[in-house]
């Protein structure tokens, strides 16, 4: 139950009972006035006497007379009784509901700024910390506590944005000295009198700088993959896959990979430099995490107005509950950690995570019962044609 309806009611139950409450005072105040207006068995009796000897009544006539009176005036007060008890239950009643109506109206207003709070923080969780309630009225407890929301956004953005900015300073720091090592490695490999044992020991080091630029890299994509896109156009994620396809044949002939891909039109709104890095990524983790003689399958569909984009690979078998650690920044499969590996350096998938994400696109992993992940992007209705 709604806390909308939930104060609507505890309003509601609280004015029927102070209502009921309250007719049941009147109606015992009535009663006592009316009781206390009766004449008591004998009184004045003596003087009604004395009157109607007067008129020359006899005293049976009299008595009768008094009883009659009596009679009819106690049916008359429990008549007024029953009237009052009515009227007051009808009044209880009309007031009754349209309390509860005034309520329910009342709660939402009291409840709106509390509902823009819980709006903005989804929006926040779904999106950026870019946002702010900006709450205006009255400096109450929701506008103090609206107000606390509002700094502790801030705070939390410009921490974010000072991360990014550290990661992608530093990345950009560590390119030079890594160019320069690549280029000095190169022209001592070339030298006509470098050893056997020279050119071995460049080629190591090499790949080694290699590695390191491509960490790099994908540290820069993955700084800048968590901000919304700048200028969101629409792109088909067919077009994508074909063209990285044809990119990524020789290393998948290399590996022994098969690649089976199936284009139909889907078309997502994004970042298109962002969208070809997610699909990159998903491509080059079902060819460099699979076996020789496996196979990768990648589909494009548009899927009830959504674009959807699914690659599928064989390769080691994962645990069900390894997955979400696999789009971890620095986890791999196969039970590593953080470990050296020729393959990639554990920031790919999540890439894929960040960019998803900021493009509002649904991200699901499911492990294949024969090895190998089954990994599905599927965008939501605004970001898809």
């Amino acid at each position: 139950m709604r806390l909308r309806t939930r104060l609507t009611l505890w309003y509601g139950g609280a004015f029927f009972a102070a209502g009921a409450v309250l007719t049941a005072v009147v109606y015992l105040v009535v009663r006592s006035r009316i009781t206390a207006n009766m004449p008591e068995p004998g009184e004045s009796l003596e003087a009604l006497f004395t009157s109607g000897s007067q008129f020359g009544m006899t005293d049976a006539q009299i008595a009768y007379l008094i009883d009659t009176v009596i009679e009819r005036q106690q049916a008359a007060n429990d008549a007024t009784l029953q009237a009052v008890l009515l009227g007051s239950g009808i009044a209880l009643g009309v007031v009754g509901l349209l309390a509860v109506v005034f309520g329910f109206l009342m709660a939402g207003r009291v409840l709106r700024p509390i509902d823009a709070i819980t709006a903005t923080a989804q929006r926040v969780a779904d999106r950026s910390l870019h946002e702010r309630i900006n709450l205006d009225g009255p400096g109450d407890e929701l506008k103090r506590l609206a107000d606390t929301f509002d700094g502790m956004l801030a705070r939390l953005d410009r921490a974010f944005e000072g991360q990014r900015r550290f990661v992608a300073n530093a990345s950009h720091e560590l390119k030079t000295p890594l160019a320069i090592n690549r280029t000095l490695l190169e022209v001592a490999a070339a030298e006509p009198d470098a050893g056997h044992r020279v050119r071995d020991l460049a080629a190591n080091l090499l790949a080694v700088n290699e590695r390191h630029e491509r960490l790099i890299d994908g540290l820069l994509t993955l700084a800048g993959a968590d901000r919304d896109p700048a200028d969101p156009v629409p792109v088909d994620l067919a077009d994508i896959v074909a063209h990285l396809a044809a990119q990524f044949a020789p290393e998948a002939a290399e590996a022994q990979v098969s690649v089976d891909v199936s284009c139909e039109e889907a078309v997502a709104v994004g970042d298109a430099a962002l969208l070809e890095r997610l699909v990159a990524n998903l491509i080059a983790n079902g060819i460099r995490h699979n076996h020789p003689g496996g196979a990768l399958t990648v589909r494009t569909a548009a899927v009830d107005g959504r674009a959807r984009l699914t690659v599928t690979n064989t390769g080691p078998a994962v645990a069900a509950y390894e997955v979400d650690a696999l789009f971890q920044p620095f986890r791999r499969g196969e039970g590593r950690d953080r470990i050296e590996s020729v393959r990639g350096v554990g920031l790919g998938l999540s890439i894929v995570e960040s960019v998803a994400r900021v493009h509002d696109a649904a991200l699901t992993a499911v492990p294949n019962p024969d090895g190998g992940l089954r990994v599905t992007v599927a965008f939501s209705s605004g970001h898809a044609s």
